[in-house]
Order: structure tokens, then sequence, then C-alpha cells
């Protein structure tokens, strides 16, 4: 771990409200969080800032020495920001981030107000990653959550990038009562006389794959609704209604169970999407770390996928005992 200019706010803040639950309502902090960045700030330092006292904190005679002197660094930093953005909308400390239908969003906002203390990040729900697409680069979000699907890579203009967080196989959610809820994993063909519930197009390639993919297997759905409610679909799946193709971090509730399909026809990627003249690389950075971990966070926490990489990863058996 390295000093880095956020830990100097952090220690400015504490010195200016005189207190750390204050500093940290101030950066929007919870208390053990601001304590606990203190801590390593001050082991960084190897000595101690601020002593405690029944009013809050004050410096010691070092750390008023520390203070000063990192007063006048984020002063020089905030210059250079402002000649580098001077006339540009990315001049103020809001970080635009916008997201499609993903469960990473509450856990990948926590994480932010530790990484970049610095920014306020502003939400922008959005179902369709066309649709995200456009804000970005019309210059409404500057760093945003999408997906798209392997033979159909995502396309935008020079204006934006984009890096992968993870690849997975789509599951299926189907009712406990299901003929096939027992198996481990459903072949597609077996649900072919099944009702299912398809979520609208997002504009790059759904529901195009998962129609491609019935196709593949020999047929095409019977009947189909157009729904993409989750926590609705859940609830109607519960009742037997029908089936949907779902993200492996789905959470299922009683009456549905969440099963992979055999073979993993059909795959998703997710993708964190920039405008590199409206967001620094160093927050790039932190957004996409945190996305990628908090998503293997959750992907860890579903027994139904973990179940199919115990199976997807399993060493090849033993031929007449070799």
């Amino acid at each position: 771990m390295e000093l880095e200019l956020r830990h100097l706010r952090v220690l400015c803040a504490i010195a200016d409200s005189g207190g750390v639950g204050r500093a940290a309502s101030a950066l929007g902090y919870t208390q053990p969080a601001m304590s606990t960045q203190l801590r390593r700030i001050e082991g960084l330092l190897g000595e101690g800032v601020f002593v405690r006292s029944n009013a809050g904190v004050e410096l010691t005679a070092y750390g008023a020495q520390v203070v000063g002197q990192a007063r006048e660094i984020l002063a020089l930093a905030d210059q250079l920001t402002r000649l580098r953005h001077a006339g540009t909308r990315a001049a103020t400390r809001r970080l635009r981030l916008g997201a499609i239908n993903t469960p990473v969003v509450p856990a990948l906002l926590d994480a932010l107000r530790d990484a970049c203390p610095d920014r306020v990040v502003s939400v922008n729900s959005v179902y369709a990653t066309a649709d995200l697409l456009d804000l970005l680069e019309s210059g409404e979000l500057d760093v945003g959550l999408g997906c798209d699907y392997p033979g159909m890579p995502m396309r935008h203009s020079s204006r934006l990038r984009h890096r992968a967080v993870r690849t997975v196989p789509v599951f299926v959610a189907a009712p406990s009562g299901h003929p096939l809820a027992h198996r481990i994993e459903l072949p597609l063909e077996g649900l072919s006389e099944d009702t299912w519930f398809v979520s609208s197009d997002d504009g790059v390639g759904w529901p195009g794959a998962f129609y491609d993919a019935c196709r593949a297997a020999g047929f095409t759905p019977a009947a189909t609704h157009e729904f993409h409610m989750l926590d609705q679909l859940q609830s109607m799946i519960a009742k037997g209604l029908g089936v949907a193709a779902v993200q492996p971090t789905v959470r299922p509730i009683d009456g549905v169970v969440i099963r992979p399909l055999a073979g993993d026809p059909l795959w998703q990627r997710h993708l964190l999407i920039w405008r590199p003249d409206l967001v620094e690389s160093s927050v790039v950075e932190a957004v996409h770390h945190h996305a990628v971990r908090t998503h293997w966070q959750l992907l860890a926490q579903a027994p139904h996928f973990q179940k199919w990489v115990a199976r997807a990863y399993a060493p090849p058996r033993p031929v007449d005992g070799k």
C-alpha cells in the first residue's frame, strides 16, 4: 500500500472536523471504515498523526507537520486538476455510473465509497446495454456496466473503451415442481414445450442469442412472455407459469430452482465501459477491480454456480485404472 491523495484528504478531513465520526460523515464513509483507513495511513507513516480525547481527536506535533504538508500537496493537485479539465464537465468530482440489471451495484457502490472517497457516485439504472452506450457516447455518463454475448462483441465509437468483468454461462430458472427439476442440469431441448419468460431487446444481442440457442436445440419456444422484473418473474415461475433464462448470480425464492443448461449453450459477458476523456484511469481501475471482486463474491455465494464449477473444472476420471 502506498500513500495516495485520498489518504491525505482523509487526514485533512479528520483534522478539520476534529473527529473520526464527523469526518466519515463528511466524506461518505462509515465510521468503522474511516477508523480502518486512519490506522492504515498511520501505519504507512510509521507514527501517530492524532491523539484521542473526550472531545474527539487532536493533532500530534508530527501530525501537524503531516497535515500542513498534505494541504499543500492537495492544493497543488487541485490546481493541476483544474488546469487539465478547465472548461469541461470532467472538472466535477461526481462519478456518473450507469448499470443494466446486475446484482453487483449495491456492493460496488459500498466499495467505491472507500476506494474513491473524493467522488460522489450517482447511479442511472438502464435496462438495455444499447441505451447505456448511447448515454456514454453523449457524455451523460462517465462509466457503465453492460454486457454482450460470444460471437456478438460490443460495438461502439472510438470515444469509448470497454473491458471484461466476467464471462459466465446463462442458467435457467424453473418451478421446483417441474418434471426436470430433479436434474443437475437441464437440457434446453427438454424445455421446448415450456412457456418462456424472455426479457426484451437489449440492442446488443438479446434475445437473439436465446432464440439462436433454441433453434440449435431443434425447437422454437411455443409460447413466450416479454418480462424482466426479477422479483415478479420468480413469483410467476414459482406458480408454474413458465421458465426463464437468468444470470447465475440470481438467488432463487421458495418454489424456484436455478439450474445450468446442459452443454452451456448460452453465455453472457459482463463489461465495464467508460469515456476516457471524462474519467481518470485510476478511477476506472478502481471501478473495474471492485466490479470483478463483487461479481466473484456473488457467484461464490450461489450454490448452483459452485456445483457447475465443480463439474466443469473437475479433473478427468482415470480410464482402466490409469
